[in-house]
């Protein structure tokens, strides 16, 4: 699944083509998938943020004739499958066609989902009730909101850590890559419970510097199948390269030579260091 530096990247790529285009039509077979697309019509994007694992394109008015002259917000999920291309393929689901720009040059991106777990959504700003993982979602990993004292003081009370850090809510877009990379550079076992200071300032610092390595590298390409990531233009990222631990199972850990082990941890594959990331058994209040 797309996670945080696959997103931003994305995000980077097709800025420059969406902003301050005007979005002539949205096509797909899927309303129940794609939710309002259809009111983004006529709307000039005016610029595409991104929040964790969603894309956010800002729409306004194309002009003060407007009908409707409240702003609106065109949010986007990846899915586990979905990316956005240059060229219409097999598992196209939605095609997204700008008016011509002041050179007279009109411009299609398609949505390929080989697995259709993509969603899209035009709202009101802000207005994310039907989303509630985006209304719930932590801070930013590389941003000043990303606080080491506010996520030391949630570890303490968290339960096993990364299903703790999947849900999203101590911080935003870190997904089964990069929480497997992260806790093994930080040397804490995915199942463990209630981590001390020492180990929360350790999990802050590797989040921030995995987040920061993977968003420079373009994200992760796994594979070469029909589904996985690659940038709109077909270009793969390149942080794979850097795997320590996820996907690796079997392989030598790096620092200790140890086999990788791959096990499942609430429904979810993940991949340690069973000699760098032992689990430490701990009493109720223990975080010393």
């Amino acid at each position: 699944m797309p996670e945080l530096p696959e997103v931003e990247t994305t995000r980077r790529k097709i800025e420059p083509l969406l902003r301050g285009r005007v979005i002539a039509n949205v096509e797909h077979d899927a309303p129940h998938r794609y939710r309002d697309t259809h009111l983004s019509v006529g709307r000039r994007v005016a610029g595409l943020s991104r929040r964790g694992k969603y894309l956010m394109l800002q729409l306004a008015p194309a002009d003060a004739a407007a009908a409707d002259p409240h702003d609106l917000e065109f949010i986007v999920h990846l899915g586990m499958t979905g990316g956005f291309r240059l060229e219409p393929g097999q598992h196209t689901r939605v095609t997204l066609t700008l008016e011509p720009d002041d050179t007279g040059e009109g411009q299609q991106l398609f949505f390929n989902d080989p697995r259709r777990f993509g969603k899209m959504a035009v709202v009101r700003p802000g207005d994310y009730a039907g989303m509630p993982t985006l209304a719930a979602m932590g801070p930013e990993p590389l941003s000043d909101d990303f606080t080491e004292a506010d996520f030391v003081r949630l570890a303490r009370g968290a339960g096993a850590v990364k299903p703790w850090l999947l849900s999203q809510k101590p911080v935003s877009g870190v997904g089964n890559i990069y929480a497997d990379e992260s806790l093994w550079q930080a040397q804490i076992h995915p199942a463990q419970t209630r981590l001390t200071p020492a180990e929360g300032n350790r999990l802050y610092a590797a989040i921030r510097e995995v987040m920061a390595r993977a968003v420079e590298a373009g994200g992760s390409s796994l594979g070469s199948g029909v589904g996985n990531y690659r940038q709109h233009d077909g270009v793969s990222g390149l942080f794979q390269l850097e795997h320590h631990v996820y996907g690796q199972a079997g392989q030598p850990c790096p620092r200790c030579g140890t086999d990788i082990v791959k096990t499942v941890l609430a429904q979810r594959g993940t991949h340690f260091c069973p000699r760098c990331q032992m689990l430490k058994e701990r009493s109720k209040g223990q975080t010393a």
